[in-house]
């Protein structure tokens, strides 16, 4: 279960508008009529070349929890939100329609259907506020950590963010960056819920507490062992690094530096630690480290990062612009769904129908399109659907474990043309391809 929304309910993780048009349609009886709900992106933020779909597994917990309890139905009717007759169908609110989508890991582009809601207008538009708000933030912060593992390459990056973010967004971007590749978080409660592995020794203020940078050292060792990682910037770098080594002996397991400019210091530290024969002890390097840091030091004798604020910020982007509209619904009970869209001023529009999405392959197995499209499956593409079931009947059918996600990313990754992973700026990898059927 989420650690977020645990045995709690969801209900009011949303916009009182939400709210107030159901008890419009509700009034004019359109509210029950069969919807459906897209959850897209128009754009990827400025120079970001894929997205990548992340918090799905959270969503499930989300909508399941999502029930008004007696407290917070009292206090809409307090707050005059809406009248007794919404309040008796929010009483009894059960989502029972269908959701499918794209699978946690999987990349995205503009137009993307990433999810698709399925129900009455009722009960559908009131998981608006909440599926926005989990996949907006856990697709950024999965953006962004794919970045950052595909510049670290081979080496392993730990998620370490949970100071520079709301106790609950910390979770939940430790979770995110663990399915874009990130091998370990600081973060206890993410470790404690989605069983991602944890990291980390000792601060600064472990160094200062003690009487002198050995008496520190030593104590770390006693308790961790000399597969420790010791923090050696807190006075004088090549002091610390040869008492590292004198205590710990040869077989010390890493050193942090966490400040200066860490390509020449990585190099000294290199340097020295072979000469004092540890020549196995690994550099791990901190310090407000994005992915631009992380693959400047791709020639640097580093073997492995920690990023904090960059990460759990997006890397500049902490939102996707997802949205999530209607794009058709039925005019009868039981009848044929139409095809609904905006036509506004200002490039937001949508595009009507219940949709389908293929990536296709050329030749080579390269992803070379993303195929949207209504009515009939090209038969050359039904290979490569990326929709699955994800809620049927009002039932999840699309939990898996986070390490499935994992791995989809990678292989999702992988297949995408090279330039998916420049840092340069430039437009989406793929070209998104719309084939217009019927609904």
């Amino acid at each position: 279960m989420d650690a977020i929304t645990a045995h709690r309910s969801t209900a009011l993780l949303t916009d009182r508008y939400e709210l107030t048009m159901l008890q419009a349609a509700l009034r004019s009886g359109a509210a029950h009529r069969r919807s459906v709900f897209e959850v897209f992106t128009r754009r990827l933020p400025n120079g970001r070349r894929y997205g990548v779909v992340a918090g799905t597994g959270r969503l499930l917990d989300a909508i399941e929890n999502f029930r008004f309890t007696a407290a917070q139905l009292d206090w809409l009717a307090d707050q005059d939100v809406v009248g007794d007759d919404t309040l008796r169908f929010l009483a009894d609110y059960r989502f029972t329609g269908d959701v499918h989508g794209y699978p946690e890991g999987e990349v995205y582009f503009p137009g993307s259907p990433i999810l698709t809601v399925e129900g009455s207008f009722a009960e559908a538009v009131i998981l608006e506020t909440v599926i926005l708000s989990i996949l907006n933030h856990d697709s950024a912060i999965a953006a962004a950590a794919s970045r950052m593992t595909s510049a670290a390459g081979a080496r392993p990056c730990i998620e370490m963010g949970a100071r520079r973010a709301h106790e609950g967004a910390a979770v939940a971007a430790a979770r995110a960056a663990y399915i874009a590749g990130f091998s370990a978080t600081s973060d206890l409660e993410a470790g404690y819920t989605y069983g991602i592995p944890t990291a980390g020794t000792a601060a600064h203020a472990f160094t200062l507490l003690h009487d002198s940078e050995r008496d520190a050292f030593t104590a770390q060792i006693d308790s961790m062992g000399r597969g420790t990682t010791l923090l050696v910037d807190t006075y004088d770098l090549a002091e610390a690094v040869r008492t590292a080594v004198e205590v710990a002996g040869p077989g010390l397991g890493a050193v942090r530096i966490d400040s200066g400019d860490l390509t020449l210091l990585a190099h000294r530290v290199r340097r020295q630690l072979d000469e004092l024969g540890a020549e196995k002890t690994r550099i791990i390097v901190t310090s407000d480290l994005d992915e631009y840091a992380i693959a400047a030091l791709a020639a640097a004798p580093v073997d492995g990062y920690g990023v904090g604020t960059s990460l759990v910020t997006g890397s500049g982007q902490p939102t996707c612009a997802m949205v999530f509209k209607l794009v058709a619904r039925a005019t009868t009970p039981g009848g044929p769904l139409v095809p609904v869209a905006k036509r506004s001023a200002g490039g937001k529009t949508s595009v009507g129908g219940l949709k389908w999405a293929a990536r296709r392959p050329d030749a080579d197995g390269v992803a070379e399109a993303e195929v949207v499209g209504t009515g009939p499956v090209p038969e050359e593409l039904a290979p490569h659907l990326l929709h699955v079931p994800l809620i049927q009947g009002g039932e999840a059918v699309g939990r898996e474990p986070l390490t499935a996600a994992r791995e989809r990313h990678h292989r999702a990754r992988a297949a995408l043309p090279l330039s998916a992973t420049q840092l340069s700026k430039g437009e989406p990898v793929l070209a998104t391809e719309l084939l217009i059927g019927s609904a």
